[in-house]
């Protein structure tokens, strides 16, 4: 009887935030797929799971692929993992996955963190429909197509974003959206995760010496066809403004932001 391929999702960054019935599987099954063996391996020990692991990134995927089905075929169950969260979510593992499929191994998911969820959960946008466009393209061509494509999806839009390029990126997205209202979240489920929310151009002041993967939260619906952004020196004023009246109350520049935010939503809620 063949074994299963089980697509398990582990921690983003807290390796407390895997379930149960995860830790049962990865105990249980005859081996672990594992974007990077080493971190994988952090995790196994931090649970005192010995189960031996392979490795199964995007360069090698295509010719791991048929020694796993393999396995699968002679009937070993196979946890399929990435570095952090649900695998083939912007990681490898889907050809691994529709190979199985094919050969008619049985495919089961054991759901838990995903980074896209957690930062939209958390944003404060509309969260009812959503598309995800994982990491803008680096080419200038794909990258002009991939911008296009989000300036018309009409809803609440997540991507990721490396460090060194997450500046660049903020800049073409002001120059495709104009100074739109944007979620970053970084560190996520770690001991310095951090929200910034506000305009592109005031979250260019919190991402001075950028550390982390970024997942980028924006509402695409809210966006008006046509921008009629204030001039750059009267936006730089603004945010100066807000800075010296944060630090005079013992906050920080993001958190008066948020407060402001929030005062001004409740000025139109209706009575």
């Amino acid at each position: 009887m063949p074994g299963t391929l089980f697509v398990v999702a582990t921690p983003i960054g807290n390796l407390e935030d895997i379930t149960i019935r995860a830790l049962r599987v990865l105990r249980e099954v005859a081996v672990i797929a594992a974007e990077d063996t080493r971190r994988t391996g952090h995790l196994l020990a931090r649970h005192g799971i010995a189960t031996p692991t392979t490795s199964l990134h995007e360069h090698n995927e295509h010719r791991k692929s048929s020694a796993i089905l393999a396995r699968l075929a002679q009937g070993d169950d196979v946890a399929l993992v990435s570095d952090a969260g649900t695998p083939t979510v912007s990681d490898p593992g889907s050809e691994l996955i529709r190979v199985a499929i094919a050969g008619g191994i049985k495919v089961e998911p054991i759901p838990g963190p995903s980074a896209v969820l957690t930062a939209l959960t958390a944003s404060g946008m509309d969260a009812s429909q959503f598309t995800f466009l994982g990491f803008p393209p680096i080419k200038s061509k794909d990258r002009k197509l991939w911008f296009e494509r989000l300036r018309s999806t009409r809803s609440t839009v997540v991507f990721f974003e490396a460090p060194h390029r997450i500046r660049a990126t903020l800049s073409e997205l002001r120059e495709f959206l104009g100074d739109v209202e944007i979620v970053l979240g970084r560190e996520l489920t770690k001991l310095h995760e951090e929200f910034v929310r506000g305009p592109i151009s005031w979250s260019f002041d919190r991402i001075m010496a950028p550390k982390g993967e970024f997942t980028v939260v924006l509402n695409v619906g809210h966006i008006p066809e046509h921008d009629d952004s204030r001039s750059v020196s009267t936006e730089v004023s603004r945010r100066e403004e807000l800075a010296t009246l944060a630090r005079s109350h013992g906050l920080t520049a993001n958190q008066l932001y948020t407060a402001v935010e929030h005062a001004k939503k409740l000025v139109k809620r209706p009575t």
